[in-house]
């Protein structure tokens, strides 16, 4: 189901790893963006709501981060899914691994590459429209 804006609303919490065994959900993202029929970013509806396209970091007792899901040139499909906190700085965004190439559907992986270059893993916990 979308919803009247066309974006859907997705929460990504940390996978396991070594620090977190069982995951965290107090570690994760809560974006808006547009998804097709099939649960992928669509480039297309991207660009008539980029606006619209946010993020919002939360890292256990960290202040959240606000930022903007972003499609940049570049990457081994020819662009980069990100999330970009300041528009005037590159080296705050965070880039996702191959997000263009992965469905969110609830209980899926994406890996998202945090700004100290340290990849990490999350677990799709929610997609509503």
């Amino acid at each position: 189901m979308t919803s009247p804006d066309g974006l859907q609303h997705i929460v990504l919490t940390l996978a396991r790893c070594p620090e977190f065994p069982e995951g965290s959900e107090r570690h994760g993202y809560s974006l808006r963006a547009p998804l097709d029929a099939l649960g992928f970013f669509d480039p297309v509806r991207w660009k008539e709501k980029r606006a619209h396209c946010v993020v919002r970091r939360f890292w256990g007792d960290e202040a959240p981060r606000h930022g903007m899901v972003v499609h940049k040139p570049g990457g081994p499909t020819g662009a980069t899914w990100a999330f970009d906190y300041d528009a005037d700085r590159a080296d705050d965004d965070e880039a996702g691994y191959r997000l263009g190439e992965h469905a969110f559907i609830p209980g899926e992986y994406v890996s998202v590459r945090d700004e100290s270059g340290a990849m990490h893993s999350f677990v799709v916990k929610s997609v509503d429209g």
